[in-house]
């Protein structure tokens, strides 16, 4: 009880500090919220002393930023979040019908995400269910593709072509369920493969669970076996698809740009940038509380799909060494990509040509050029560097943070809800508020959220590995506690939460692309991947080319991120255990890693009759 009450005030007390943190924006950044508000709701009115100050008098800045939190604080229990600076119109109300399109939008795109999800892990199922996993490589580069396919790229394709050109369905505005079909596209697809490439991750663990080896034998069926399967491995997978829910309701900001839609993000962002207080503060209220719930409603799904086994202690550990990896795709992929920077290195992705505007591939541009005449393979190449080596630190920075934070749950937990929260674009707006605008903004906005989902899934491994049959029997021979963290769990969430950073690799490309699609990172002429896009896009129907380009090279990382992902594995122990070896207390050190013919652990008693009538 004492814990629960821990852990309600550590989360209230970090959404204070971060709403607080969001009322002094504008004095953080040193700009006057007056000037800011002025340009916002009219930006060609000359900013006179004289209209400054009645802005000044109608908004209370003169009283302080400490006065105008308090008493926004104030109305909250009255359901008052003040009134708009640009409209004047209330506030609440507004938020409330930004959230309901937001909510609608994230239904729509979770059912793609699991229509996704369960054809990147169908044909795993159907083997499994057949019996015929043994040898099957690991890893596909289909589902990377998708991973790493930009969701504002694809949602101004469909837009676009299937919208405009083709006029299958609505392309902008928010009247109807016919208007959510192509957003939910873009944000579905990218979520479900990374769930899908999860969950295909530890399926063949599962089938080779004691109780699925003795179901097959007494005759169940495969598709039931398959089913029980697949239960049993979502409860670690729902604390990252409960982030997802969050993430896609005030991250997806792009899309909502893209088709208009008058969501949560969408509205959070035009706050932040004209700097109206009140309706960013509500929103990131709002956010912050959904993060809440949904974390709550996934812990109690986990437990309920569970059940009685993660209490006491009956689970059999999913980590167990998989089948043989293909070594060729990634060597491929990684070629490939090598190929394509020492290409465009030597060019100059500077130089300008007005006669060679927009020309398609070529001998001498293999890759066209964009706008203004410029070799589009030079500005991939050069763009390839800052992007692949911010991209790689930031996931081995959010590997770190989120393996150290994972094994503390208590307190990670309520600051995982609260940094998922935070939109990678607003947060890149208030690191630049305190740190100040330049090229380190999108990077540090970015690695501030990259690690939440690490940790929420290296604390979730955790809970179920502490759960497992020779865990317990290991500390109830006398291993302590820094023993099974560094014999037993350590080694049981490393290999998997490291394939989880691969996986994302692509994704954090993906924001820091995100961010200068918005203008909020690299500026012109710096040839990153995000403002390749952006300056490209309104050029997508007469030259594909100068789109495709970047995007083709973010599918190919996420391909090599997928397939280099599935080298990561839990090693094998060969040495025979030694009882008198003092790093070996409890004489188990072989028990952890090495298997019979029929999966099953060195040691570890077949299924009883109960474990089986559990899954009939």
């Amino acid at each position: 009880m004492r814990s629960r009450v821990g852990a309600l005030l550590w989360r209230a007390g970090l959404a204070a500090l971060l709403v607080c943190g969001i009322g002094l924006l504008p004095w953080l950044s040193r700009t006057d919220p007056a000037l800011t508000v002025l340009k916002a709701r009219s930006a060609d009115r000359d900013a006179t002393p004289e209209v400054l100050a009645d802005i000044r008098a109608q908004l209370g800045l003169d009283d302080g930023p400490l006065h105008l939190l308090g008493q926004w604080l104030a109305g909250l229990p009255r359901g008052d979040a003040g009134r708009s600076w640009i409209s004047g119109t209330e506030v609440m109300p507004d938020v409330l019908q930004a959230l309901g399109v937001s909510l609608l939008l994230v239904v729509v795109a979770l059912a793609v995400a699991v229509v996704t999800a369960a054809g990147v892990c169908a044909r795993t199922l159907y083997l499994g269910a057949r019996r015929s996993l043994d040898g099957r490589p690991a890893g596909g580069s289909g589902s990377a593709v998708l991973a790493a396919l930009p969701e504002f790229l694809t949602a101004s394709v469909l837009a676009t072509v299937v919208g405009v050109q083709w006029g299958w369905l609505p392309a902008l505005g928010w009247y109807g369920p016919q208007w959510t079909v192509l957003p939910a596209l873009a944000l579905g697809l990218p979520a479900g493969a990374v769930l899908g490439r999860l969950l295909d991750d530890q399926l063949p663990a599962a089938f080779a669970e004691p109780w699925a080896l003795a179901a097959a034998a007494r005759g169940l069926p495969g598709r039931s076996i398959a089913r029980k399967a697949l239960r049993r491995c979502v409860p670690g997978l729902l604390p990252n698809l409960g982030l997802f829910v969050v993430g896609l309701t005030g991250g997806s900001v792009a899309v909502e740009q893209i088709f208009d839609i008058p969501g949560l993000g969408r509205t959070t962002l035009q706050a932040a940038i004209a700097q109206d207080l009140p309706v960013l503060q509500a929103g990131t209220l709002v956010l912050v509380a959904l993060a809440a719930v949904t974390t709550g409603a996934a812990r109690l799904a986990a437990r309920l799909l569970i059940g009685p086994a993660l209490r006491d202690g009956a689970l059999h550990t999913l980590h167990r060494p998989p089948p043989p990896v293909r070594r060729i795709p990634p060597i491929a992929y990684s070629l490939l990509l090598f190929v394509v920077i020492a290409l465009g290195l030597p060019r100059d992705p500077l130089a300008l040509d007005t006669r060679a505007r927009l020309q398609p591939p070529s001998a001498a541009h293999p890759f066209g050029t964009d706008a203004l005449g410029r070799d589009v393979l030079a500005r991939v190449a050069h763009g390839a560097l800052d992007t692949l080596l911010l991209a790689v630190a930031i996931s081995a920075i959010a590997l770190i943070a989120g393996i150290l934070l994972g094994l503390l749950p208590r307190l990670s937990g309520p600051l995982v809800d609260t940094v998922n929260a935070v939109p990678p674009v607003l947060a890149a707006l208030l690191v630049s508020a305190v740190w100040g605008s330049g090229p380190t903004t999108p990077v540090l906005a970015v690695a501030v959220v990259a690690w939440a989902p690490l940790a929420a899934h290296t604390s979730a491994l955790l809970r179920e590995e502490r759960a497992t049959v020779h865990l317990t029997a290991t500390r109830a021979l006398g291993a302590g506690p820094w023993y099974l963290l560094r014999s037993e769990l350590l080694p049981a969430a490393l290999p998997p939460v490291a394939r989880h950073a691969l996986l994302r690799l692509p994704g954090i490309a993906l924001a820091l692309a995100s961010l200068g699609f918005l203008g909020l990172g690299a500026q012109p002429p710096s040839p990153e991947w995000g403002l390749l896009l952006a300056e490209n896009q309104p050029y997508a129907e007469r030259a594909p080319w100068a789109v495709l380009a970047p995007a083709t090279v973010l599918a190919v990382l996420g391909a090599l991120a997928v397939t280099a992902a599935g080298a990561l594995r839990r090693p094998r122990r060969r040495r025979t255990a030694d009882p008198a070896d003092p790093t070996d207390p409890t004489g188990l050190a072989d028990s952890t890693g090495s298997m019979d013919p029929a999966g099953r652990r060195t040691g570890e008693p077949p299924a009883p009759e109960a474990e089986l009538a559990g899954i009939r």
